[in-house]
């Protein structure tokens, strides 16, 4: 082998060495890198205006934005009158704030399966899945004292809770626990209703 050849070689194999040792570095930074890139705190810095901070953007140099007509800020809904709390000089009524349509009904038997019926079952009778499982059942609306109960006194155990049971204001809103209390209504009456209580009409349907 000439010497010059040699040289190449030895020459070679020194940029071979420095190569893999760069490689190697790269490699046990990258780890590293990674770290950084994920603690960055994207969502502590962002484009927001700080309570009551100017403006240049709006014409009246103000970034806080003058409520639109009929806001309600969260939590401060209107608890006053018998629509929102289904009392009457502070005992439970029993009417309806609003009439009640098939709209309303499919309304509330759409609720009333979504928030109820895991526990009170799909005809009110207790038997949800929740009670099939160990928990406390409640009691059935088919019931004498809750057939007697007045609409008021489903419309505070919605919105207050009772016994076992929590309040589901958040979940469900002022009309949709009226709606509700209405298809309550609709399933007592589907398991005391005689033939008589049928139109005329429809009672073929049933036989």
């Amino acid at each position: 082998m000439s010497p010059g050849k040699g040289r190449r070689q030895e020459a070679e194999g020194r940029r071979q060495k420095a190569e893999g040792r760069r490689t190697r570095r790269v490699a046990l930074l990258l780890p590293f890198a990674f770290c950084l890139l994920t603690c960055r705190q994207r969502m502590a810095v962002q484009p927001k205006y700080d309570p009551l901070e100017p403006s240049d953007f709006f014409a009246d140099g103000m970034s806080a934005r003058p409520r639109i007509p009929g806001t309600v800020a969260r939590g401060e809904a209107s608890t006053v009158g018998y629509l929102a709390t289904g009392k009457i000089n502070g005992q439970d009524g029993d009417a309806f704030p609003f009439p009640i349509t098939i709209d309303v009904m499919n309304r509330g038997e759409e609720r009333f399966n979504i928030f109820c019926s895991e526990c009170h079952g799909k005809v009110g009778d207790g038997n949800g899945m929740i009670p099939s499982r160990g928990y406390r059942r409640p009691p059935s609306y088919h019931s004498d004292i809750l057939r007697a109960a007045k609409n008021g006194h489903f419309f505070d155990v919605i919105t207050n809770g009772f016994g076992a049971m929590p309040s589901y204001s958040a979940q469900v809103p002022v009309s949709d626990r009226w709606a509700i209390i209405a298809y309550i209504r609709a399933l007592q009456l589907s398991q005391h209703a005689t033939i008589n209580d049928v139109p005329a009409d429809m009672r073929a349907r049933l036989r």
